[in-house]
């Protein structure tokens, strides 16, 4: 068994995420042997939720619920999912008739509860100009921090990952001087340098993954997204487990002693915040043998 290749791949030019919940009096059992039928894990990444491991009479070591979090005038809340699909492409088009297909072959077990389209922008930055994922672990390190590698059962080759839907207000963030926004971040947006002087408020000081005891190393696979007027970034983080995204959302939050908050919370803020187990695969499809399937 290995882990789901899309997983630890270079972001696509485009991304489509499917958010579904269990169908009432669904056979969730009966749902996710459709699901390891229809799912081709080549530009696909599938997270079950707890509710739905909760719903065939297992257990995933590790996997719980997201918490509803809050510090000093900032929050997180918990919006709980079934299953989570990530769909990569590099035309819009097709990712809509590939998630439409998709849900169909699931067979009505599961409900849609929402779609959102993300895109590469600018060499890999954020909406506000700022590159994304600058510290993310490769190699060897990034399958480290990833993927579970020990204890049998299934579990081998597996992932957790953090879904969150964070959402800009960009005319707060351009009204900023070009230090305040540099500050907020920790590095100049002109080379990516970071700011020694910054303050311990900046991003890049509230979740340097080396300052943590033990350190809280994640593989960040995020995307802006676009609806309307409204816009932000799909943040996603795999792990091999949820304690270092955790470790790092609790100092964001303030949470703890030196009670500062991330000075991202000035622009943006999560409106979804979701935890998902990613099994692993074998022969290109989902491998559920921790499920006893």
């Amino acid at each position: 068994m290995s882990e789901q290749p899309c997983i630890l791949a270079p972001l696509p030019a485009r991304s489509r995420y499917l958010q579904f919940q269990l169908a009432p009096g669904a056979d969730a059992t009966a749902g996710l042997k459709g699901l390891v039928q229809a799912a081709s894990l080549e530009a696909l990444v599938v997270g079950l939720g707890p509710c739905l491991i909760h719903a065939v009479g297992a257990n995933v070591p590790g996997l719980r619920e997201s918490p509803a979090l809050s510090g000093p005038g900032v929050s997180v809340p918990s919006t709980p999912v079934a299953l989570w699909l990530w769909l990569r492409g590099d035309d819009a088009g097709k990712l809509l008739h590939h998630g439409r297909e998709l849900t169909r072959q699931l067979g009505g077990a599961f409900v849609l509860e929402s779609a959102w389209d993300g895109f590469y922008f600018d060499g890999g930055r954020d909406l506000t100009g700022y590159e994304d994922g600058t510290e993310n672990p490769t190699g060897a390190e990034a399958e480290a921090a990833a993927l579970v590698s020990s204890g049998g059962g299934g579990m081998h080759g597996s992932s957790f990952v953090a879904v969150q839907r964070w959402q800009h207000n960009l005319d707060q963030f351009a009204a900023m001087s070009q230090l305040e926004q540099d500050h907020s971040i920790g590095r100049r947006r002109s080379d990516n340098v970071e700011l020694e002087d910054a303050p311990a408020s900046a991003h890049v000081k509230r979740t340097a993954q080396e300052s943590f005891d033990p350190e809280a190393f994640v593989v960040r696979r995020s995307m802006p997204w676009v609806r309307g007027a409204d816009a932000g970034l799909m943040f996603v983080a795999f792990g091999k487990s949820f304690d270092a995204f955790e470790a790092q959302l609790r100092r964001m939050l303030g949470l703890e002693a030196d009670g500062i908050t991330d000075a991202l919370f000035r622009f943006t803020r999560p409106v979804s915040s979701s935890y998902l187990w990613c099994p692993p695969c074998e022969g290109g499809r989902l491998n559920l043998s921790a499920l006893g399937m």
